[in-house]
C-alpha cells in the first residue's frame, strides 16, 4: 500500500467503530442505534463486531412481525439496517493499488498453466477485490450469475457444474457489495448502487433470513461442501479464521464424508490464536494447519524445524529464522523457524516465484 494509506480495508473491529460513529451523525439519531446497541450488549455481544450487530438486528426482526421487540418495529429495523450495509459499502468499495498485489500474483498463477481442473475461489469477502484482479489478469470467471444488462443468480448453473473449465470460479459465500434483491431474484450489478431501495446482500451470519436471501448463502455452502467432498481435492485457506461455525459444519462433513480430500489452513500469526481450527485439526487427520510458529499435521502439534535449511531452496524467503533466549541457560540462545505461508503477502510472493520457475527456459 502507498505510505499513509494502510489499511486499504479496515478489519472487523475498526470498520464496526466507523459503522457505529456513523450513526452518532444528526441524520441518523431518529434511528435510535445507540439504543439498540445496549439491546445488543445486555445479551453479551460485541458491539465492535458489525458481524453480531446485523445479526442481532435480523434476529429481532425475523420475530417482529407487526408489533414490537424491545422497542423495535420491522420498518425501523430494516432502516437500521440498510444504513449500516450501505455505510459498509462506502468504506470497503475501493480499488487495489497497483498491478502487483498478492490478488494479481494468485491470478497470475492461476493463469500459469492450462488446467485439466477449474480452480475454486471461496470468499467470506463482500469487497470487489478479487474480482478486479482476475479481470486486469484476464481471467475468465463464474460466479454464479448470468446475463449482461441486468445479471442474476443461476441456481442451476451452480449446481450443476457444467461451466468451461478454464473459467475460474468464484464464490461469495457471504455475499458481495453489488449483489442486490429485485422482487423474487438475486441480481449482480455492473457497479455499487449505494442508493438502492434494497440493501446490499451482505451475510454476516447464517440467521434467520428469508426463503430468497438464503438462496443464495445455500446453494454456495452446498458447494463448498461438494467441492471439498470431490476425490482427492485439496482446499487451501488464507486468512479464514474459523469462526464461522457453518462453514466449519460445511468443511467437516465433506472431510468426513471423503476422506481422501485435504484441508490446508495458512493461519496468520501464532497457532494459539485460533482455539477452533485447532479443535477440528486434532479430530481430523485430513486438516493441516500452518501457522508462523506451529503446525498441525496428521492430529500431532509441534514447532517448526528445519532439518537442513539451504537459502537458495527458501522461495520467496517464506521461512524465517530467529535467535531466541534458552530457556534452560540464559547465557545461550536457540533458533527458532517461522513459517510466513500464512501471511497474504507472503503467499502472493511464494506463488508469484513458482508462475517464473514455471516459465523458466530448460536448459
Amino acid at each position: 500500500m502507498p505510505a499513509g494509506s494502510w489499511p486499504l480495508i479496515p478489519a472487523i473491529k475498526e470498520l464496526s467503530q466507523k459503522v457505529n460513529n456513523h450513526f452518532n451523525e444528526p441524520a441518523n439519531l431518529p434511528l435510535r442505534y445507540q439504543d439498540l446497541l445496549q439491546e445488543l450488549n445486555s445479551d453479551g455481544l460485541d458491539q465492535e463486531n458489525i458481524e453480531q450487530v446485523l445479526s442481532f438486528i435480523r434476529a429481532l426482526s425475523h420475530v417482529a412481525g407487526n408489533g414490537l421487540v424491545r422497542g423495535f418495529s420491522q420498518v425501523n429495523l430494516a432502516n437500521i439496517e440498510k444504513v449500516i450495509c450501505k455505510r459498509i459499502v462506502e468504506l470497503i468499495n475501493v480499488s487495489l493499488p497497483n498491478g502487483d498485489t498478492p490478488y494479481h500474483q494468485l491470478s497470475a498463477w492461476i493463469a500459469s498453466i492450462d488446467r485439466e481442473q477449474p480452480i475454486d475461489l471461496f470468499t467470506t469477502n463482500y469487497d470487489l477485490l478479487l474480482e478486479q484482479a482476475l479481470e486486469e489478469s484476464l481471467i475468465p470467471y463464474f460466479d454464479g450469475f448470468v446475463g449482461s444488462r441486468n445479471s442474476f443468480f443461476d441456481l442451476k448453473a451452480v449446481e450443476d457444474n457444467q461451466i468451461p473449465k478454464h473459467w475460474t470460479r468464484v464464490w461469495k459465500i457471504h455475499g458481495s457489495l453489488n449483489w442486490y434483491k429485485s422482487g423474487s431474484r438475486i441480481h449482480r450489478s455492473t457497479g455499487i448502487k449505494p442508493d438502492a431501495i434494497n440493501s446490499p446482500l451482505i451475510y454476516p451470519s447464517y440467521l434467520k433470513y428469508d426463503q430468497s436471501r438464503k438462496m443464495p448463502y445455500l446453494a454456495l455452502l452446498d458447494h463448498l461442501t461438494r467441492s471439498v467432498k470431490n476425490e482427492s481435492n485439496v482446499l487451501i485457506t488464507t486468512g479464514y479464521s474459523f469462526n464461522d461455525d457453518h462453514i466449519n459444519d460445511a468443511m467437516l462433513n465433506a472431510l468426513i464424508a471423503n476422506p481422501s480430500s485435504m484441508i490446508i489452513a495458512l493461519l496468520f500469526g501464532e497457532l494459539s490464536a485460533y482455539p477452533n481450527a485447532i479443535s477440528m485439526a486434532k479430530s481430523r487427520p485430513n486438516i493441516g494447519l500452518w501457522a508462523l510458529d506451529e503446525a498441525i499435521i496428521g492430529t500431532k502439534r509441534g514447532k517448526w524445524k528445519v532439518i537442513k535449511y539451504n537459502s537458495e531452496d527458501n522461495i520467496a524467503n517464506v521461512i524465517q529464522s530467529e535467535e531466541i533466549p534458552d530457556p534452560n541457560d540464559a547465557a545461550k540462545t536457540v533458533k527458532i523457524w517461522k513459517l510466513q505461508l500464512g501471511d497474504f503477502q507472503h503467499l502472493g510472493n511464494f506463488l508469484h516465484h513458482l508462475v517464473v520457475q514455471d516459465n523458466q527456459p530448460t536448459k
